[in-house]
Order: C-alpha cells, then sequence, then structure tokens
C-alpha cells in the first residue's frame, strides 16, 4: 500500500515546449539514496492517479526535485505541466530503485547513458561525492532530439571543469545538427567504436560498469551492444556490468 506524504510546489521551471522540472517541499523529510525514483501524484476525489519519477536532489536536500516531459494525452503530466507555485501535490514516501552506487561493482570506469528524463538519477548520483571518490573516469552521454531538450547541459559542463581529468561529458543531439555534439544516436558510436576513441576510456568488462535510463529502445539496443563486447546485465544475486532503469 502506497502511503503518500502532503507536498507544495515551490518553483516549475519550463526547459522546453514539454519539457518541465518541479520543486517540490514536503510535510516530512524524505529519505532516499541518490538514483532512486518515487511516484508523484494528484488528488482525484477519493483517489489519486499518479506516475514514477526519477529524484534530481541529492539526499541531504530539504527539496525534492523531478524532472518530466509531457505526454499528449496523458492523465497526469499535462495536470503536472499546469501546477504553479503553492499548489499542493502528493509524493509517495518509499523509494524504489536499483540504479544506485551502492548496488554498483567495484570497476575502473563507470558509464552513463541516458535518453530524454532518463537523465534523472544521474543528476542526483553525478551531485553527490561518492562517484568521484570511487571510479577513474565516468562517462556520461546524454541524447536528445533537439538541443533545447538538453535539461541540466550547464550542471555537467560545470561537473566538466571541476573533474577535468576525471569526468567526460558526451552530448547526443538526433535531430538537428548541433556544434560540438553528436548528430547521431548512442549506438552507432557504440558500435564503430567512435565514443571510445573520443573519451579515450575503453568500455570492456574487465574496466566497466554501465548505467542505462531512459527509453526502452536505447536500453535494448545497447544491452545487445555491450553483450557483444562481453558485459553481461547485473543483479544483487548475479553480480554484472550494466544496470538498467526503464521509462518507458
Amino acid at each position: 500500500m502506497i502511503t503518500w506524504i502532503q507536498g507544495k510546489i515551490i518553483e516549475k521551471k519550463q526547459w522546453c515546449e514539454a519539457l518541465f522540472s518541479l520543486t517540490i517541499k514536503t510535510n516530512e523529510p524524505l529519505k532516499f539514496k541518490a538514483g532512486q525514483f518515487i511516484l508523484i501524484g494528484l488528488n482525484d476525489g477519493d483517489t489519486i492517479t499518479y506516475r514514477p519519477y526519477s529524484l534530481i536532489n541529492v539526499p541531504e536536500d530539504t527539496l525534492v526535485e523531478v524532472h518530466f516531459n509531457t505526454v499528449k494525452d496523458g492523465t497526469l503530466s499535462p495536470r503536472l505541466a499546469d501546477l504553479k507555485p503553492g499548489d499542493a501535490i502528493q509524493v509517495s514516501n518509499r523509494p524504489s530503485g536499483l540504479l544506485t552506487l551502492d548496488e554498483t561493482p567495484n570497476a575502473a570506469n563507470l558509464w552513463l547513458f541516458a535518453t530524454g528524463t532518463g537523465i534523472g538519477p544521474f543528476i542526483s548520483i553525478l551531485k553527490t561525492a561518492e562517484p568521484w571518490q570511487r571510479f577513474e573516469k565516468v562517462v556520461l552521454c546524454y541524447a536528445v532530439k533537439t538541443l533545447e531538450g538538453m535539461a541540466y547541459s550547464a550542471d555537467f559542463k560545470a561537473l566538466v571543469k571541476r573533474y577535468p581529468k576525471q569526468f567526460h561529458f558526451v552530448p547526443f543531439v538526433t535531430r538537428e545538427h548541433v556544434a560540438d555534439t553528436f548528430n547521431s544516436r548512442i549506438t552507432h558510436h557504440i558500435d564503430n567504436g567512435k565514443l571510445e576513441d573520443y573519451v579515450g576510456v575503453n568500455l570492456s568488462p574487465e574496466s566497466s560498469h554501465v548505467m542505462l535510463c531512459g527509453n526502452a529502445n536505447m536500453i535494448n539496443d545497447m544491452t545487445t551492444l555491450l553483450e557483444h563486447k562481453g558485459l553481461r546485465r547485473h543483479s544483487r544475486h548475479e553480480p554484472g556490468h550494466i544496470a538498467i532503469e526503464k521509462y518507458y
């Protein structure tokens, strides 16, 4: 049974026509691990309509932040996009998800691959100290359709300046040509080896742990490519190299 915490919208940010972030103050502290998701809901009379959303903020923050895109004819996301500061919202008090660093085996390098709003858990993870203490290299590959949809890119560019020898931020824009980005799908540059050449880091089972978050096609295609390179799915019962969170 879901237990709900009352929340209030503190801030809404619109990145582009269909892309938003909400900052929420909850009546009770929310305990979670960086990389986890929660349920966000709105009252519908005697029921609550809800969906899962990853937490963007770090566990120490007093405010909760989620990132989402609106789905045409969706039952919840268009309503979330219409919220304004002061409006009420419901937040579940039991975060979930295994896309966390305490579930990650030791490896030299951490690879993060995200499409669209699947960037959410990685924002939270990269804001913590742990990845910079544990891994020699951290590579973030972030794919969007158009440049205006690349939310939080300024945060990643700031991390490049802070960790210039450790962090690689690789943006992909698939539906327009943009300078200083790869204008194709991530899988294309995994398949031809150009991504590894570009960052100077080997993507191999001997040195890598991979996290995938985003649309199902990317995750399925990436998993197939990584398995051909000798990496395998990770679970608590059978340690491997590939951790997955599907959004749609």
